[in-house]
Order: C-alpha cells, then structure tokens, then sequence
C-alpha cells in the first residue's frame, strides 16, 4: 500500500487546485475542494490502487469494472459533472447545466490534475488534450461542455493568466445575474 504517496499525491493536488480557485475568485471553493477524499472511503482505496501518474480511481475501475472510492467521491463534489446527473422517469439519463462556480471550479481542478498527473510534461495544452482524447463531453450538459471547451482553449492558446482572468469574470458576473 502506498498511503503516504497518495496522501501526498492528494495534498499536491488540493494545494494547485487552491491556487487555481483564488486566481478565479473561489476562495471557499479553494479551501474546501475535495476534503472527501480524505475519507476512509476514498483515502484507502486511493492508497491501495496508488500509481502516481493517473488517479487510482482507474486502476480499481479496470479491476472490479467501477469504482466505490469514485462513486463515493462524485456524489460529494459539485465540481464534477457527473454529480449534475441524473436518471428521468423513463430512464434515460438526464445532464444538467452546471452552476457557473462549480464549472469554474472544474476548470481549476482539470488543470491542476494535469499538473500533478502529467509533471514535466505538462503544458497549457495538456487539459484540453485530455478532455478532447474521452468521451466526457458526451456526458454533460451541451452548455456545460462548451464552456468547459472554451476554457481549456483558451487556457491552451492564450496561457493560464489569460484563462484565469476570463475565469474569474464569468464567475463575477454570474454572482451579479443570481
């Protein structure tokens, strides 16, 4: 088990997505930003399917076909998107647009794991190669992937101040039209 690898794995994380948050305005957001994976429930499982260069969450995926420390996790945390989904009456799935905080707050974390993930070799363009590369946008609200696109665009072809600025007013302005 490598406990304290992915504890360290988690706080790198939670400490890029803080600076991230503040930079686009989301100071609470950035001080409580995925406090569940420090639960039994997500910290074990964490430790035990620990890789360092991908989350856990994928290796207990290909062993047992889902994830329990990942359900746990997205039911718990607004800033991901499948916690915006849910099943109709007739059962089909059903995608909600994401509240423009949570939305920033994704952007944020998208970034940071692409930090932690990728190291050295990460660039402005990683997140967005990354969202391009699955099948996440299929999945989401259509507004909430176009935005969620927009960004990481911007992020990949005008730099992370540039973003972070553009970031930080739409969440402005969605405070002001509440």
């Amino acid at each position: 088990m490598h406990f304290f690898k992915h504890l360290r794995t988690v706080c790198r994380h939670r400490r890029q997505v803080r600076r991230n948050c503040f930079k686009a305005g989301l100071i609470w957001q950035g001080l409580t930003h995925d406090l569940s994976k420090f639960s039994p429930k997500e910290l074990l499982p964490g430790a035990k399917y620990y890789q360092g260069t991908r989350s856990p969450q994928a290796r207990e995926r290909e062993l047992f076909g889902y994830s329990a420390a990942w359900l746990h996790h997205k039911g718990r945390n607004k800033h991901h998107f499948e916690y915006w989904t849910d099943v109709s009456l007739s059962g089909e799935s059903v995608c909600v647009e994401m509240p423009p905080k949570y939305l920033a707050e994704m952007v944020c974390d998208r970034v940071a794991a692409s930090k932690v993930y990728r190291g050295k070799e990460y660039n402005d363009s990683s997140p967005l190669d990354y969202f391009l590369s699955r099948k996440d946008r299929a999945a989401m609200h259509v507004n909430t992937a176009d935005k969620l696109e927009y960004f990481l665009r911007l992020l990949s072809e005008s730099g992370e101040k540039a973003m972070f600025a553009e970031l930080k007013s739409f969440v402005r302005n969605a405070k002001k039209h509440k």
